[in-house]
């Protein structure tokens, strides 16, 4: 089949375009506004730009489904200048989609998940204290992209692994299987990985 973007021709019954781009990593971005409201939501249009140094990017609709206010995620990051991401496993994927649910402003989405927080060191947020892994992150720039997405820019300013998830000297992700989305309602849990050595 074929079908241009700007037409959405393909005849299928759902869009193709976010299974075709997957799986995807979750970043489980935590925020915090001025007055101290914590705020937590899963996005799944992320992935690490750079290691040297470390930067991280993810895209966000700006409004949330159903309530007439802007993103939360994007207001409190635009207003400090700070965030965190939470890595997603297989044990935390319940309360992942629980904390997607659109609710007004000053509702906390780690009570309604019932989860744990944990206070940044370099970054004045909270994040998920049971996740596998978390970055903290001070925004490098937000970009608008054609249509009303925004891509923010994080640089990574601290890592916190959990000390049994390293084995060998290596992050062992089987360990936690991070959760991944796919397209429609889908996910993927990773459970198995296998190595390619690069051409010489």
């Amino acid at each position: 089949m074929f079908y241009t973007t700007d037409k959405n021709d393909h005849g299928l019954r759902y869009n193709p375009f976010k299974a075709i781009v997957s799986p995807r990593p979750i970043a489980w971005v935590s925020t915090q506004d001025a007055e101290g409201n914590a705020n937590l939501a899963p996005y799944s249009f992320f992935n690490g730009m750079s290691d040297m140094p470390p930067v991280i990017g993810f895209g966000s609709g700006p409004s949330k489904m159903g309530v007439d206010e802007p993103k939360d995620s994007l207001t409190n990051i635009a207003a400090t200048g700070e965030f965190c991401v939470s890595i997603v496993s297989d044990a935390l994927k319940n309360q992942m989609n629980i904390s997607s649910k659109h609710v007004p402003h000053g509702i906390d989405e780690f009570n309604l998940a019932g989860l744990r927080k944990a206070q940044a060191s370099t970054v004045d947020v909270p994040y998920v204290a049971d996740s596998p892994v978390t970055l903290e992150c001070k925004l490098h720039e937000i970009i608008t992209l054609p249509g009303t997405s925004k891509w923010v820019i994080g640089l990574v300013q601290a890592v916190h692994i959990h000390d049994e998830f390293i084995v060998d000297g290596k992050l062992d992700v089987t360990k936690y299987q991070p959760v991944a989305r796919l397209g429609y309602k889908d996910y993927a849990t990773i459970s198995e990985t296998y190595e390619l050595e690069r051409p010489k």
